[in-house]
């Protein structure tokens, strides 16, 4: 499965604005969390997941987010293609990344939140998780 973005969209009218992604369905969805970066100095990267699925949404601000899909979970290849996302709060939706996946983003503008749904509770997680160097696939510039 590849990874793929969820349009949303707005609406506003005199009671403010209304923010949503109908087509997403939660159905799977286990719990979820919010990052906040409140500098675009900060990296999360890589983290990843062979079965664990998950969704991002921006709630404020910009996010950079690079996918790459392991070859090999021990001993990857450093030579493979990356998937670029720019996920921002101003144009609604949800990137949905299925398991196989390892991911690293940042904030393009300060102060940027995100909030992240997984289809498996945390200690499934945890036993999914695998972690690479932040600048094994991607150098991340300043």
């Amino acid at each position: 499965m590849q990874p793929s973005f969820i349009n949303g969209n707005t609406h506003t009218d005199e009671r403010g604005t209304l923010v949503f992604a109908n087509d997403f369905s939660m159905q799977d969805v286990k719990r979820f969390y919010i990052i906040f970066h409140p500098s675009t100095s900060i990296i999360r990267a890589w983290q990843g997941h062979q079965r664990e699925q998950k969704w991002f949404c921006p709630l404020e601000g910009v996010f950079e987010i690079k996918l790459v899909q392991p070859d090999d979970w021990k001993h990857p290849s450093a030579k493979l293609p990356l998937l670029h996302f720019e996920l921002n709060a101003a144009k609604p939706g949800v990137l949905h990344i299925p398991g196989g996946y390892a991911s690293g983003f940042r904030a393009l503008v300060p102060n940027s939140r995100m909030i992240v749904y997984s289809d498996m509770n945390l200690e499934d997680s945890k036993l999914d998780d695998l972690r690479f160097d932040k600048s094994f696939w991607f150098e991340w510039s300043q």
